[in-house]
């Protein structure tokens, strides 16, 4: 692996991770700022994501945080103020690193167990636009007059605590990905999952019509198409209204 300025370059890769150094010109543009940018492409390097990585449809640009680092080791932490356990991104060395960047309009994130979930309604506007570039936070978190002086959007991927937040922004890169147009092979994949119409996907069935002493459901396998979408629609809220009942306030369900 070669290191050409802040970027990674991986030089004698597989086609979907040499996708990552040479395809910068793509219409959505992924930029992540870690101290780990050797974690990526890593998952997103295969299947869909790969995929449209290798044809060209998305890139995705890994900087190193430390490469804007003080002194001679390149420090990019400092103890907390007020004292407390653990270390703090720096707001300088951070900033240096986002304003590295240059000017952009992609919306600025950062993967934080305190941010706002992450919806598919977010991610449906965030594919929609040029990109993004991600913030992967580490240590106690990230110093926050950052946050503040470059409009960092905190997003949360659930209620839980990651190492970092390289794994977080897969997560969100997967999903905005396989939502961009040819990634998929049938429009219609994107817009009959869970979450879409605030419900939960309906269950799905494929042979053999009887395994263990259960069968597909008649209805599915008779043909009458109008009969086949009511029961994907029933389905869908029965299992949304045991499971998800929070997503159905406001309706009279």
């Amino acid at each position: 692996m070669a290191w050409s300025g802040s970027v990674f370059r991986l030089a004698a890769a597989s086609p979907s991770v040499q996708a990552v150094a040479t395809m910068t010109s793509s219409p959505w543009h992924a930029t992540l700022l870690s101290l780990y940018p050797e974690m990526f492409p890593g998952p997103l390097g295969v299947s869909l994501s790969g995929d449209a990585l290798n044809r060209g449809t998305w890139s995705l640009e890994a900087r190193q945080i430390r490469e804007h680092g003080l002194g001679r080791h390149r420090a990019v932490d400092d103890t907390p103020a007020g004292g407390g356990a653990g270390m703090v991104l720096r707001c300088d060395v951070l900033s240096a690193a986002i304003d590295a960047i240059g000017a952009d309009e992609r919306p600025r994130l950062l993967m934080s167990p305190r941010g706002r979930p992450l919806t598919q309604g977010r991610v449906r506007t965030l594919s929609g636009g040029p990109g993004v570039i991600i913030v992967c936070g580490r240590f106690e978190g990230v110093d926050e007059r950052v946050i503040e002086g470059r409009r960092l959007e905190e997003v949360s991927i659930g209620d839980y605590v990651l190492s970092g937040g390289e794994i977080a922004a897969m997560v969100l890169l997967d999903a905005c990905v396989r939502l961009l147009p040819g990634v998929m092979g049938k429009a219609e994949s994107g817009v009959e999952e869970s979450f879409e119409a605030r419900r939960l996907e309906y269950p799905h069935y494929t042979r053999p019509r009887d395994w263990e002493g259960r069968a597909i459901p008649d209805v599915l396998t008779g043909g009458n198409h109008a009969a086949i979408a009511r029961w994907r629609e029933a389905e869908a809220l029965r299992i949304t209204r045991e499971r998800r009942p929070d997503l159905l306030e406001g309706e009279d369900a």
